[in-house]
């Protein structure tokens, strides 16, 4: 899944959007690329559910 999350700006937000996913799915693999605001995630987790766990935590994400 790809994702763009524009409100995250620095590196304190891509933790944060790190843990978020990881809260949602323990197995899940997150690559962030901070400067183009892009976040990749290879999971088995309902995308449904990390989306809403983002979104909670002030990340909302379009899905490209």
């Amino acid at each position: 899944m790809k994702l763009r999350i524009e409100n995250m700006t620095c590196g304190g937000c891509a933790r944060s959007v790190t843990a978020t996913v990881k809260d949602a799915d323990a197995s899940a693999l997150v690559e962030i690329d901070v400067a183009a605001k892009l976040v990749e995630i290879s999971n088995a987790a309902d995308e449904q559910k990390i989306l809403d766990a983002l979104a909670e935590d002030g990340f909302p994400a379009a899905v490209l």
